[in-house]
């Protein structure tokens, strides 16, 4: 028979508690919304929130100590600006994030006072980005040059992937633990009238928008065995249609879709392999296998569509497949610079070079054209130490 000593007894009922009173907290902040962001404090030596959130959320820390809310969910996310100069990177097990210069892979800044920093977002102009936190369930706005962050939206514990529109007016979060999705509204920072949609399977970071705008693409993580696609009509509010299912996933993590939206690629982690999923009156899936043991996570389609790579975490490579035939080769990485690549894998926009996350927080860098990752950027760095990690 196990024996517990009271103090670990303690630690499972503190997170159980801790558990029970965010998903309260999350609950409660849906029904809440909208609501309107308010400033957060940016003072001390590097930008950061408020070390108390005004939203009133949990901190992180349970008697000094990190608790994340969902700290056993692990994911990573890079955005790249829109010149092309700058990329913002972090992990859920990191308590900060950082700018980095593409140039030659120098901190720009380090901006402290995160938990499980899950998604990160440019905006179009180049001027702020977006970094939400399922810890401290808020969605985050920096400015750039200052990084101090100029606005904050609690939308409650569990926020996760985000998404949002070509000019950036309309910004779509997922919350995993809520099985939700919050359409926010950013000329007036408020959710939009009844745009919290539910009924969703633990939705993480694989959502995106429609090219057209008109459709939105959740994933649906479910028991990570399994999983689903949702395809959600986002052109009104009111009398929104149910929203169309595609089945069929195993552990669905990233997520594209092609510039006409005809075609989704998804990274199947639970058996190894991608969808490559066409739309229209009847739906086709196809899995297409990258390897055993590989675990894909990440599925990004180059911006002219000549290439599909796939992160695979387990046995960090990252594998070049056809979009139309699903036929696949890993890239050369003679010197192993690629550690644990997940989701965040980004193209140029000219489809000639590819950055790809580390775990470290290092970005390889990868020459497209010979599928050769050439060079990283950065120095490692290790998370904080977590329990729940």
């Amino acid at each position: 028979m196990e024996t517990v000593r009271p103090e670990a007894a303690r630690t499972r009922n503190t997170r159980t508690t801790l558990r029970r009173t965010l998903l309260a907290t999350t609950a409660l902040a849906a029904l809440a919304v909208p609501v309107t962001l308010t400033p957060a404090s940016a003072g001390g030596a590097g930008a950061r929130h408020g070390a108390v959130p005004e939203f009133g959320a949990y901190d992180g820390l349970v008697d000094g100590k990190r608790m994340p809310f969902d700290g056993t969910i692990n994911n990573n996310t890079m955005a790249i600006s829109p010149d092309e100069k700058t990329a913002v990177v972090t992990a859920s097990g990191f308590d900060h994030v950082r700018v980095v210069d593409l140039t030659d892979g120098r901190t720009i800044k380090r901006i402290n006072g995160y938990v499980t920093p899950r998604n990160v977002l440019f905006a179009p102009d180049g001027g702020s980005f977006t970094v939400s936190d399922s810890t401290l369930g808020v969605v985050d706005r920096i400015a750039v040059g200052t990084f101090r962050v100029t606005h904050r939206l609690p939308l409650g514990a569990g926020v996760f992937g985000t998404t949002q529109s070509r000019d950036g007016k309309r910004l779509f979060v997922n919350n995993q633990a809520a099985g939700t999705v919050t359409e926010v509204d950013q000329t007036t920072r408020r959710a939009v009238s009844n745009g919290v949609i539910s009924g969703f399977d633990h939705p993480r970071q694989g959502v995106k928008l429609a090219p057209a705008e008109d459709r939105l693409f959740v994933t649906n993580y479910g028991d990570g065995r399994t999983g689903r696609i949702s395809i959600v009509d986002v052109t009104t509010t009111t009398d929104r249609p149910k929203p169309v299912d595609i089945t069929g996933f195993a552990g669905v993590r990233g997520l594209s879709v092609s510039k006409d939206g005809k075609r989704l690629y998804a990274a199947n982690s639970a058996d190894d392999s991608i969808s490559f999923v066409t739309l229209g009156q009847h739906i086709e899936h196809v899995r297409h296998p990258v390897g055993e043991g590989k675990a894909p996570y990440g599925a990004v389609l180059s911006p002219d569509e000549s290439v599909l790579f796939v992160g695979n975490l387990r046995d960090s490579t990252v594998t070049a497949m056809d979009p139309v035939t699903g036929k696949g080769t890993d890239l050369k990485d003679e010197r192993h610079l690629l550690k644990g690549p997940r989701q965040a894998i980004t193209f140029s926009s000219d489809s000639r070079i590819a950055w790809v996350l580390n775990e470290d927080l290092t970005i390889a860098v990868v020459d497209v054209a010979s599928r050769t990752v050439t060079h990283t950027l950065g120095t490692p760095h290790e998370p904080p130490p977590s329990p729940r990690r």
